[in-house]
């Protein structure tokens, strides 16, 4: 009987490794493209960011600055007499000038009350005004005693004298080179007394143009 010959397995193939994996570059040999590309998205992100925040800010106007922001000054005083219930008198002031601001607050132990003498939370209405030199000064209109509504728009002021205007005594207040001034008077009506504060960085003759025209006004009606 002839035997067949058996089948001779397959040689094996020798267990040859691929090329080895490229080392991870050392971060001290990063080029710069390597650090554009690891930025670029955090740049990009912050360039967004800065333009929303851009798009909800804005900046006041000042002397050179551009125009000055429109503020209607009769209606936000009208306002003021009607919600904080003290007197408010409109300014008739010459052409040049132009409210630019306004703002309500309050002042804790601001006026003392006329029954119980006790300290009591006072409030106040300011509005800002460019004069026709481009300086700015401000009207405060408030029920405050003298002393606490000087406080509240200048801390570091002291009487130093008075000016007259039309009859009215202004006493003003003044402290280091650096401060500006602030004149003071209490204005009585029909509708009882204000204390009338005056400050900014306009001159004297602009102070009492402001003064002046405060003083001679009539106290709004407040419903």
């Amino acid at each position: 009987m002839t035997t067949q010959p058996q089948p001779q397995p397959a040689p094996r193939r020798p267990n040859v490794a691929g090329p080895p994996a490229p080392a991870a570059k050392n971060r001290l040999l990063q080029d710069g493209r390597d650090m554009f590309w690891s930025m670029g998205p955090l740049v990009l992100a912050c360039v967004v960011l800065a333009g929303l925040l851009g798009m909800c800010s804005f900046t006041a106007s000042g002397p050179g600055k551009g125009p000055a922001p429109d503020y209607d000054a009769p209606a936000a005083l009208q306002a003021d007499a009607e919600a904080l219930k003290i007197p408010i008198r409109v300014p008739a002031l010459p052409d040049g000038w132009q409210s630019n601001s306004g703002s309500r607050k309050g002042i804790d132990g601001g006026r003392t009350d006329p029954v119980s003498r006790q300290p009591v939370r006072a409030v106040s209405s300011t509005v800002g005004y460019l004069a026709p030199s481009g300086m700015y000064v401000s009207l405060t209109q408030s029920n405050a005693d003298e002393d606490k509504l000087v406080q509240s728009v200048s801390s570091d002021v002291i009487p130093t004298g008075v000016q007259d205007v039309g009859g009215i005594s202004w006493v003003v207040y003044e402290g280091d080179e650096e401060q500006e001034p602030v004149w003071t008077a209490r204005l009585r009506g029909p509708t009882g007394p204000a204390q009338i504060a005056i400050t900014g960085a306009a001159g004297t003759d602009e102070y009492r143009t402001l003064a002046a025209a405060t003083q001679t006004a009539s106290p709004l009606p407040a419903s």
